[in-house]
């Protein structure tokens, strides 16, 4: 089970990371965010920041929808998102490892220049 104390060592252990303020987490590699916590949105209230859900970017629809059918368990999404190549993820169904090498997919995607090996 993954947290958001587990996000937050594992992107800034990526090069070139940087954390924007935020009242959760939130973060980018060339200012393109690949992580950050979802901001809930509900009807006559106040956005709620969610740091137990992650927006995690996922490069394509293809992608997104493989991810959404394959596990919904771990992965869904909202009218705000559509159109969008992201997923919400609720961190309490992966592991640290898992949510690691999701983490790096998206860091890879949107680095300038695809490093090699992290």
């Amino acid at each position: 089970m993954a947290d958001s104390d587990d996000v937050r060592r594992l992107a800034l252990a990526l090069p070139s990371v940087t954390e924007i303020d935020s009242d959760g987490f939130d973060f980018r590699i060339a200012d393109k965010g690949f992580i950050w916590s979802y901001p809930e949105r509900r009807p006559g209230k106040p956005r709620l920041i969610r740091t137990d859900i992650a927006v995690l970017f996922v490069g394509d629809e293809a992608e997104k929808q493989a991810l959404l059918l394959g596990e919904p368990a771990v992965f869904f999404t909202t009218p705000g998102y559509d159109g969008l190549p992201l997923v919400l993820l609720r961190l309490a169904e992966v592991d640290v490892g898992r949510l690691e090498e999701l983490m790096t997919d998206a860091w890879r995607m949107r680095a300038p220049e695809a490093p090699t090996r992290v």
